[in-house]
């Protein structure tokens, strides 16, 4: 390994440890029945269109984390969403999260520049629906410097990352755990392990991921996989809530 590669996995790791660990909002998770959340980064067409109408097969609802910047582009992650999706999305009873404008590097953009892209995403969503707004926040492509944790925590009422596990006992709200599908979709029994460590832990578990199709991208899934996820995640007993709805509802069972 060259100096240059090591020295930038020092300082990811530094990032990672000071993220967690500093600017903190913590939040007591004290539920009888396990929460799981079906998140969507960046807002492809597929994660709609084909992971919607799976929810919406259960009777459920997904959150998406939408940068709207992205909207009518091609991106790595598929075909982005368009103003009629935004539109269907809302009247489905989906949740619209925020994801900055410009999904931007959580780790390598300024404070300013990171807390304008949210501003600027606020106001793009106020603008293609009066009277909408955001109430929870995704960080893009990486774990966030400390200093756009802080900065975004006050927009929002809940703040998600990565980590690969679920939230149980003493979380933190501006850096909750999520598990992102993809990095196991080649291993389903790992991903139904976690659901029933979340049932035993009594935790809320955040499933994230980005398009859903029959050849996903790096950072999709399949339509078989998802619906396989889902199914396992209802008979777990879990209730399952977009995000902003999980949280209110684990705020009423919870002390303060």
């Amino acid at each position: 390994m060259g100096p240059t590669r090591f020295l930038q996995r020092v300082k990811n790791k530094y990032r990672r440890t000071a993220s967690r660990w500093l600017f903190r909002r913590p939040f007591t998770i004290n539920t009888s029945t396990p929460v799981i959340s079906f998140t969507f980064d960046d807002f492809p067409r597929s994660a709609l269109w084909t992971g919607g109408a799976i929810l919406q097969s259960f009777g459920l609802a997904g959150t998406y984390f939408t940068s709207f910047g992205l909207m009518g582009k091609q991106a790595p992650t598929g075909t982005m969403f368009l103003n009629e999706d935004v539109q269907a999305l809302l009247k489905q009873g989906h949740e619209l999260g925020c994801h900055t404008f410009g999904h931007c590097h959580s780790g390598d953009t300024s404070p300013q520049a990171f807390e304008d892209a949210v501003i600027q995403n606020r106001q793009a969503l106020s603008s293609l629906v009066p009277g909408a707004s955001f109430h929870s926040f995704s960080y893009p492509i990486s774990d966030p410097r400390p200093q756009n944790k802080q900065r975004v925590s006050k927009y929002f009422a809940c703040c998600r990352c990565g980590g690969q596990t679920f939230n149980a006992g003493r979380a933190d709200l501006n850096y909750l755990s999520a598990f992102f599908l993809e990095q196991s979709r080649d291993y389903p029994e790992a991903i139904r392990n976690l659901i029933d460590q979340n049932r035993e832990a009594r935790g809320w578990l955040i499933f994230a991921t980005h398009d859903i199709c029959e050849t996903p991208t790096p950072w999709g899934c399949t339509p078989e996989l998802f619906a396989g996820i889902v199914k396992y995640a209802v008979d777990s007993g879990a209730r399952i809530l977009p995000v902003f709805q999980a949280w209110e509802a684990l705020r009423a069972s919870s002390p303060s």
